[in-house]
């Protein structure tokens, strides 16, 4: 179809006439006798103008049947909204960036990759000076630790403007009250972080060291060295043991295997659980010793470091044999860093080191992941200084700019601060370490852990859920289910007449074999005029478990014997080959079913190399077939094929098995099963396609549309347009269409990818998968949370806003990279819906009460103010300010952590009350005006009925309004619960408690004779009820009138 639609570009009117009737021709179709323009442009000459004619993203095109091309799309159009408003928003940001990043190339300069020529056991011959092979997880080092986290906690308004308040108590002509009522809150965060920070760097530095010092077998001339992974270089030949981590990149030159081949374990590489099959190259095995590899001159060229963990370009060649033996290298002759050796003992040159092995390339720096909500938070407390800043700039204003009225301003600045209440950051952190305390504690999802404790609310404001695919939802296990053999079917419970029919020799076969046994020439397949015999159903079940039984890429591995001493070059002499140490390994779990099936009904893979297989029958009994060709599954043909001969009968027979659409074209219905045998099995797109329906990501009537492969940008112009029509169905894209989408039409295929109701892809990169979570980030804004299992996930777990990693066969590598680690799939609803959910409901809660109690006290220092002829003179100060927002006040607040809307069964039941989370209803401009209102009221009325009632002493003013003010915080966190729990009603009496007992101490600030008066008691209770009884009612009224969605639920 590419090559049928030529894509112009706009340029003129004319240009526009010459489409139109280059669309005319093609409405009439290649039989209507016209004739392509002679001038038109070719699909590769028109890849340079694609910029001028985007991607159709209108309906009008359509609806109209107009060209393919509409001129103004919608993705482009937004994004230069979107540009010019994060130019004027956040441009300073921008252009810190682009300085810091010049000074970091400036001091660092990125070397460039080169392909390089590499002598075998001479790293004293490269060129060019590489990297070290250490492995380095650190954010910081002994220099940059103090002022990397500081930085981190400074960058955000909310604390640097702390830290200038704080400071400003060292002007003396500033100094408000004690210098511990500011630097204690302050000190403390700083302490905890930096502490918490410390730990963390630590553990990296454990690991890495741990790693880094791993010792590995040196091949030198003088024979075998210990030397520390960190330590090893480009050249030098490596010896890694079973079972053994890859230490770098190596070219494959030498095993202990007869057959000249290994297998290893890439789950922390690629996540997948299945064993690779690796060659050594020819020329080095068929030397006679290890030594033999220092006797020989020979080199191997390798191409640059890339990314592709899936294909490697290079050759070996031998320069002292005449001729000179020059070998091709492919991924099949390659040892990747990170991957683990499964059999025998391997030799490798090494290659690739440090920064340039295809697993660091692949793993992107961790970064410092920063809550919505924080950054929600960060913003009003910008709005609540500016709040302050108008304020004080009133209050100089109406006391008339008298004297040194930029000093009054300052002292204003300082006497408003609560405004912004330093005790946040505490709260919050605090109540983050409970968030992750009660994830961890959670019976229903044992063995998940919180590793970072910063995001909790996170998990309560995602949009986009990106998760690895068949490892993570299938966990890698297939199981033989059904055997259909024409009209007969097979299940789990009739497996015992296969076992039945394998152990009575099929008559066909017997009398072949007699036949043979009586003469030396190899039967010859019958004519086709000869009539053909319908076999019986034994014959047929003894061929279909035959050829599951050849047709696969399957190697029983066995475990060698301990404490067998010995060269590691003949170890394979002292193994154990009994059935009870015997493992199967292949390419895709459903191999290995297949052949775990066929060794359940008596047919037993019991060998096999790269020539020959061989299998035990029932009896007992060794049957040998010499592989004579292989044909392996490739996703475009969708098939595998073996061509074997019987060493018994000398008979050849070719097996293939596929998908069903490619095999359907093969074979007919009426020679199936007797001129060949053939199985269904999926190839990775329809691999994808079902786990997509099995889990529900896609429902089982709605549409699908598989993204054919493209690979260049004109063919994936037209593949989007296409796509562009359907309307409510799953995309389903393989990795290199991605590819190729993502590198010319990125946010095109954005905007239609985030109108599907699901996504699949298929195949993907480490990066790519990184790629896709950073571009829905950036195009759409919202909150991303990565799901994976495997070292391939590492990348987009950690560019994700929210990581969750689970523990499973591929290893720990995501669980421990993940910001959350959970022990199953399942485990992540109730993660989202009951803990994210909460979190994020309660630290709103907590977060803009926290402020109300700033605020309150302000609007009464504030009316205080005014009162007193605008003096900068502080209401309360010392203990009183510090007892407020501590033991008086601090329990009851934080115990909004323990508060809850809906039970946790509930939550499960209605994932609607998640999808509200998503509009940030709960911590909004909104509701953070209410409570400034309530703030306002609440302060105006306590600070002027002090002032009202208030008789001969000014020191009774402070004690009424000071308890009143107690007293009004406790109510209010009892009319902000919505569901009790017996610590909140501890919470409350016990601060209750603490302030009646603490009168008695404070003589200092109040007259204890009045406070012990009926009068005393109440002005205060009156007071207190005209500051909180409206709000009790306004509720009221509100949950009856217009009640939220969770208290129907309840109800």
């Amino acid at each position: 179809m590419a090559d049928q639609i030529p894509l112009y570009p706009v340029r003129s009117a004319a240009a526009a006439a010459h489409r139109k009737r280059a669309a005319s021709y093609s409405a009439a179709g290649p039989g209507s006798g016209a004739e392509w323009p002679s001038s038109r442009y070719q699909l590769e000459d028109e890849s340079a103008h694609l910029d001028e004619m985007p991607l159709m993203m209108s309906e009008e095109g359509f609806e109209n049947d107009e060209s393919d091309y509409h001129t103004l799309p919608r993705a482009r159009t937004a994004r230069r909204r979107r540009g010019l408003e994060r130019f004027v928003c956040g441009g300073w940001k921008l252009l810190c960036a682009s300085c810091c990043d010049w000074l970091v190339n400036i001091c660092q300069r990125k070397r460039e990759l080169k392909a390089r020529t590499v002598w075998l056991g001479c790293p004293e011959k490269c060129e060019e000076k590489h990297p070290r092979n250490s492995i380095k997880n650190q954010k910081y080092n002994i220099f940059t630790f103090i002022p990397g986290v500081l930085y981190e906690q400074f960058k955000f308004f909310l604390n640097l403007y702390f830290l200038v308040v704080s400071c400003s108590q060292f002007v003396p002509a500033l100094k408000i009250g004690c210098l511990y009522t500011y630097w204690a809150p302050l000190g403390f965060v700083l302490a905890v972080t930096i502490m918490r920070e410390a730990i963390d760097e630590f553990r990296r530095f454990q690991r890495d060291k741990e790693v880094n010092s791993q010792l590995y077998s040196k091949l030198t001339v003088r024979g075998k060295v210990q030397v520390k992974s960190s330590d090893i270089q480009v050249g030098d030949l490596i010896i890694v043991e079973k079972n053994q981590r890859i230490p770098s990149d190596m070219v494959f030159l030498r095993t202990s295997e007869k057959a000249g081949s290994c297998f290893i374990r890439t789950d922390q590489l690629d996540g997948e659980t299945d064993w690779k099959l690796k060659v050594a190259v020819s020329c080095t095995q068929r030397l006679p010793a290890l030594g033999d590899l220092f006797s020989i001159s020979a080199y191997v060229y390798a191409q640059k470091p890339q990314l592709d963990i899936h294909s490697f370009e290079g050759t070996f060649t031998r320069e002292d044999s005449d001729p000179p033996i020059h070998e091709s290298l492919s991924i099949e002759n390659t040892l990747w860093a990170n991957t683990i050796v499964a059999s025998g003992t391997v030799i490798g040159v090494v290659i690739y080191t440090g920064k340039e092995t295809r697993s660091v390339m692949n793993t992107s720096n961790p970064k410092n992941k920063v809550g919505l909500l924080d950054l929600e938070l960060n913003q009003l407390t910008k709005a609540l200084f500016a709040a302050l800043v108008a304020l004080s700039v009133v209050m100089v204003t109406l006391q008339g700019f008298v004297g040194p009225w930029y000093r009054s301003l300052f002292r204003f600045l300082l006497l408003f601060s609560y405004i912004i209440p330093i005790s946040l950051r505490v709260n919050l952190d605090m109540g983050k370490a409970a968030y992750g305390w009660m994830i961890m504690k959670d019976e229903s999802i044992p063995g998940t852990v919180v590793r970072t404790s910063t995001i909790p609310e996170e998990l309560g404001r995602l949009v986009y859920l990106l998760t690895d695919k068949t490892g993570t939802l299938t966990q890698n296990e297939m199981v033989f289910k059904r055997l259909h053999l024409g009209t007969v079917s097979y299940g789990a419970d009739t497996m015992d007449e296969i076992q039945g029919h394998l152990r009575n020799p099929c008559p066909q076969m017997q009398s072949q074999a007699g036949g043979n046994n009586a003469s030396s020439t190899p039967p010859r397949k019958a004519q086709s005029s000869a009539p053909k015999v319908r076999k019986s159903v034994s014959s047929r079940v003894h061929e279909a478990v035959k050829a599951i039984a050849l047709c696969h890429n399957v190697s029983p591995v066995y475990e060698s014997r301990a404490g067998v001493g010995g060269e590691a070059e003949y170890a394979e002499a002292d193994q154990d080959f009994s059935d009870g140490n015997r493992t199967y390994q292949a390419a895709s779990p459903d191999e290995v079913a297949l052949v775990q099936w066929t060794e359940s009904v008596g047919l037993t893979l019991v060998s096999r190399d790269l020539g020959s297989v061989q299998l035990r029958t029932p009896s007992g009994q060794i049957q040998t077939y010499c592989i004579l060709q292989m044909f392996p599954f490739t996703s475009e043909s969708k098939r595998m094929g073996v061509i074997v001969r019987d060493e018994s009968t000398a008979e050849i027979t070719f097996y293939m098995k596929g998908a069903d659409v490619a095999m359907s074209s093969i074979v007919q219905y009426n020679d199936w099963l007797e001129e060949e045998i053939w199985m269904l099995t999926g190839d990775k797109l329809e691999t994808a396609t079902c786990i997509a329906k099995s889990s529900h990501l896609v429902s089982r009537t709605q549409d699908i549309h598989i993204f054919r492969p493209v690979t260049n940008r004109g063919e994936a112009h037209l593949e989007l347009n296409a796509f562009r029509r359907k309307h409510d169905c799953a995309l389903v894209i393989s990795g290199d269409s991605l590819e190729v989408c993502l590198k010319y039409y990125e946010h095109e295929l954005a905007e239609l990818a985030c109108q599907c109701p699901a996504v699949v892809c298929c195949r993907c990169s480490p990066t790519q998968k990184a790629r896709i979570a950073k571009l829905l980030q950036h195009h759409t804004g919202k909150r991303t949370c990565a799901v994976g299992d495997g070292g391939n996930d590492v990348s987009m777990i950690q560019a994700a806003d929210c990581g969750i990693g689970i523990e499973g066969k591929e290893g720990r590598q995501a669980s421990l990279a993940a910001d959350f680690s959970v022990t199953q799939f399942r485990h992540i609803g109730r993660l989202l819906m009951v803990h994210g959910r909460s979190s994020y409901k309660r630290s709103a809660a907590l977060g803009q009460f926290v402020m109300h109690r700033g605020l309150i006290i302000s609007t009464m220092q504030a009316v205080f103010s005014s009162v007193f002829y605008f003096a900068s003179v502080p209401l309360y100060q010392g203990f009183l300010m510090v007892g407020y927002a501590t033991i008086y006040t601090m329990f009851p607040v934080f115990s909004l952590v323990l508060d809850q809307d809906v039970k946790p069964e509930t939550a499960m039941l209605y994932p609607e009350l998640y999808k509200d989370l998503t509009k940030g209803r709960s911590l909004s401009f909104k509701t953070f005006l209410v409570w400034v209102l309530i703030s306002i009221y609440q302060g105006g009325i306590l600070m002027y009925g002090a002032l009202l009632l208030f008789e001969s002493e000014f020191v009774h003013v402070l004690a009424i309004s000071f308890t009143a003010l107690i007293l009004t915080e406790l109510l209010m966190v009892a009319l902000t619960i919505r569901t009790w729990h017996w610590l909140m009603a501890v919470a409350e009496v016990l601060s209750l408690g603490c302030y009646v007992a603490s009168l008695a101490f404070l003589n200092e600030y109040f007259d204890v004779a009045f406070i012990t008066t009926v009068t005393f008691m109440w002005k205060v209770s009156a007071i207190t009820m005209v500051s909180c009884l409206p709000l009790y009612v306004l509720k009221y009224l509100k949950r009856k009138l217009s009640p939220p969605s969770y208290t129907k639920l309840a109800s």
